[in-house]
């Protein structure tokens, strides 16, 4: 299919991401108890390099690198495991279609 980069991932309300620029996905409350943790998700907010997928509280961020483009962090609503199953569906499937 011309023009089509890559699989994308659903992070939640209207947030896609190339599923090739993702390199990790965190569990909010298991990451944030290391001051490492904080200083850097404090660092990529003061740089506007945050996203908050919606207004709930986050329970995993998606930390995200495009070529070219400095490093994005995203906040999402939805767990690590539900981001992961969602990681190994297809399109179809993601949209509740089979295969």
């Amino acid at each position: 299919m011309k023009g089509v980069r890559g699989v994308y991932l659903h992070l939640g309300a209207a947030t896609v991401v190339l599923q090739s620029d993702i390199l990790g996905v965190f569990d909010m409350d298991n990451t944030t108890v290391s001051p490492h943790t904080r200083k850097f998700l404090n660092r990529v907010q003061k740089e506007g390099e945050m996203v908050m997928v919606t207004e709930d509280i986050p329970k995993s961020f998606v930390f995200c690198q495009v070529a070219g483009r400095p490093e994005t962090v995203y906040l999402s609503q939805l767990n690590p495991a539900t981001l992961q199953k969602r990681s190994n569906k297809t399109p179809v499937e993601e949209a509740g279609g089979s295969l």
